[in-house]
């Protein structure tokens, strides 16, 4: 996941990736805050840390895919410094619709960092919407997530089955290659 790393067509709206498919999309209304935890001290383990956090919070448009989440600020140039949010959904840790008594309904994620991608261990997103409920929006990126780590989690058993069957078939030759003993 990157924080204002997603490539924008001049519209304002990501490019997508190889094959992406956008699945949902919420035009108008959306807000997002981000809190960051301020990294731990080079060197220390990640439970450390300052204790402190930056918190970004922006409206702007939300682009769902089979393999990510997309937040576009609405500016250019916002104030915030969150211009952009882009995170595998495989890199969703938990996600949760809150429907609190006092003030309106939002969903909360938690998102594993990568490295380099501006973001930290411990990092919370809230998203809420102005426009439209976003229960259904929410039902909709579970499944996706869901499904992704699960082609994920494939991929990889497929990867280590061709890496065992390429080591059975290619043991140790039981002949030396023409030439050797020359």
């Amino acid at each position: 996941m990157a924080l204002n790393w997603t490539m924008l067509n001049a519209d304002r709206t990501p490019v997508p990736l190889p094959g992406e498919i956008t699945i949902m999309t919420i035009h108008f209304g959306a807000e997002l805050m981000l809190t960051i935890p301020d990294a731990p001290p080079a060197g220390a383990s990640s439970a450390g840390g300052s204790g402190g956090s930056r918190k970004l919070k922006e409206e702007g448009k939300v682009f769902l895919t089979e393999q990510r989440f997309i937040f576009v600020a609405n500016s250019p140039f916002p104030a915030s410094g969150l211009n952009s949010l882009s995170v595998p959904l495989t890199s969703f840790v938990a996600t949760k619709f809150e429907q609190p008594l006092l003030g309106s309904n939002y969903l909360a994620v938690d998102i594993r960092p990568s490295p380099e991608g501006g973001l930290t261990e411990g990092t919370h997103a809230e998203l809420r919407s102005k426009t439209q409920p976003l229960f259904q929006f929410s039902s909709v990126l579970e499944k996706t997530r869901e499904r992704a780590v699960y082609m994920r989690r494939q991929m990889q058993m497929e990867e280590q089955e061709s890496l065992r069957s390429g080591r059975a078939g290619g043991g140790t030759p039981m002949e030396a290659p023409p030439g050797y003993n020359d």
